[in-house]
């Protein structure tokens, strides 16, 4: 499954999907990736304040990768985010 992000806000739900998808617990994620129960814990609940390597450790663990992709005729609430 592809999942698109347009806003920093859906990066914490997508990431509890993968997991979830996997069927994987937090505290198995933190084993695979170093990356503190809490921390995921935090994360999956809307705290997106965390380094680009927890989130690259992350999709690894979840067997993902991060294609970014153009948008040939952007509509007008693409860009339109709330920071």
């Amino acid at each position: 499954m592809n999942y698109y992000i347009r806003n920093p806000y859906q990066i914490s739900a997508v990431l509890k999907n993968l997991r979830l998808e996997c069927a994987l617990t937090q505290k198995e994620v933190s084993k695979r990736t170093g990356v503190l129960p809490k921390t995921i814990s935090a994360i999956e609940n809307g705290n997106i304040t965390f380094k680009m390597e927890t989130f690259m450790r992350l999709l690894s663990a979840y067997r993902q990768i991060m294609v970014l992709e153009n948008i040939e005729e952007p509509s007008s609430d693409v860009f339109k985010v709330d920071w």
